[in-house]
């Protein structure tokens, strides 16, 4: 599942792709897998999912406890942090062995699989296996990171925007970030991305190993990798092996890793707690009631129908060859996964839950009204409001300018980045 690759959490809740590690007698040395992955942690029991995403380093374990039985050890949580990685697309992996091997979803591979295919050699469709370390093909555009950090750096952020005016908050709060990131990667081997949470209520830096030689070790065919078709996609249970293999190397050789998921003989079964770890972009849990009915009402659809009149042309440029459909599959799929998540967000935004998320808000803000330390929050919300009416204003010359609606591939958005 390709997602924007900002920070390694725990999640409870069934639904999603993940690599999932289950809770047995001794978590550290057994963990079962799933071989699909995700952008979260799920915990669930049977069929029932409790929603919940967790950041590693300030997991609920005691309330786990509490529910499930299970308190994850700070241990534990550093195994599962260590045996995660993110790659270069966003997409979410884990490390299966300790020479190196990394398994992740077929999809994520997609772009390495393309790139070393050609017009006689369609790595996408035919599939691929190294049947030894020396066949595994490099992927020049593939990177692993490792989160080995995190480090708390809110009141160092909050400290460079004290007193700045509206107009220069952003850029005193960008040159600190930068700053940060720039003391922390002290190698090429080192990268540091500062992650803001709860919409800006904390920053966090995390610092990741770097593996910059990754190497194709398995991939099935595409229709193996991709069964059932994009119907299919997004659905419990599939009947695919939407997988592949890769392997990180260091010094030309595969990588050795302490720290990797092992696989369970017997595997998941019904009614075993399931904790599914990666890289999430974020949640919508704090929008207010105007941002959904933004979203709802202007922003969605204007994704919506722009991808799905890509996807039309796509299809139909597919249908002119072989060779045409070999060269467009990684963006058709893209655009596929990208319509599903945009159209379920859109059909979720229903009156029952827009009215429960006026009653919490409604909540909210007499709790701001009554306590008077709170007094520079009340006028937020109308600010909000005056904030959705000007960019519906600018929406159209945005998305012309910044978004490249009407001006699809790389060449505006070289022109626009000069500019």
């Amino acid at each position: 599942m390709k997602t924007s690759p900002r920070l390694l959490a725990l999640a409870l809740g069934l639904f999603g792709c993940g690599h999932a590690v289950s809770a047995p007698a001794d978590p550290c040395s057994t963990p079962s897998l799933d071989p699909s992955l995700s952008a979260k942690i799920h915990a669930a029991t049977t069929r029932d999912s409790d929603e919940g995403m967790w950041l590693l380093n300030a997991f609920p374990s005691e309330r786990v406890k509490q529910k499930y039985g299970f308190a994850p050890s700070a241990e534990f949580l550093d195994h599962v942090r260590l045996s995660s990685v993110r790659l270069t697309l966003g997409c979410s992996g884990s490390i299966v062995s300790p020479s190196g091997l990394v398994m992740t979803n077929h999809h994520c591979a997609s772009e390495c699989l393309a790139e070393l295919s050609t017009a006689d050699r369609d790595l996408i469709q035919r599939g691929y296996l190294a049947k030894s370390t020396e066949e595994e093909i490099r992927c020049a555009a593939m990177e692993v990171n490792q989160l080995v950090g995190i480090t708390d750096v809110t009141a160092r952020i909050a400290a460079s925007t004290k007193g700045a005016s509206p107009s220069g908050f952003h850029d005193a709060q960008r040159a600190e970030i930068a700053r940060i990131e720039k003391e922390c990667a002290s190698s090429d081997d080192v990268r540091c991305d500062v992650v803001d949470l709860y919409h800006g209520g904390q920053y966090h830096l995390y610092r990741y190993r770097r593996f910059q030689d990754v190497r194709l070790v398995f991939a099935p065919e595409m229709a193996a990798a991709f069964f059932g078709g994009d119907p299919d996609n997004f659905n419990f249970p599939r009947y695919d092996l939407d997988v592949t293999f890769l392997r990180i190397f260091e010094g030309g050789r595969p990588a050795k890793m302490d720290h990797f998921l092992k696989w369970s003989p017997a595997g998941a079964k019904e009614g075993d707690l399931t904790f599914v770890s990666g890289h999430p972009g974020g949640t919508s849990r704090l929008l207010t009631v105007a941002e959904l009915v933004h979203q709802r009402d202007f922003v969605l659809p204007d994704y919506i129908e722009r991808l799905a009149q890509l996807r039309g042309e796509l299809t139909q440029f597919q249908t002119k060859g072989p060779e045409q459909a070999r060269t467009s599959n990684e963006l058709l799929f893209g655009i596929e996964n990208s319509l599903k998540a945009l159209r379920g967000e859109r059909e979720a935004l229903t009156p029952a839950l827009l009215g429960q998320k006026a009653a919490e808000e409604q909540t909210i803000r007499e709790k701001v009204l009554s306590d008077a330390s709170l007094s520079d929050a009340r006028t937020a919300w109308d600010a909000i409001v005056f904030a959705l009416a000007a960019d519906s204003e600018l929406a159209t010359s945005y998305a012309l300018l910044e978004r490249r609606r009407g001006f699809d591939g790389d060449l505006f958005g070289y022109a626009r980045t000069l500019v």
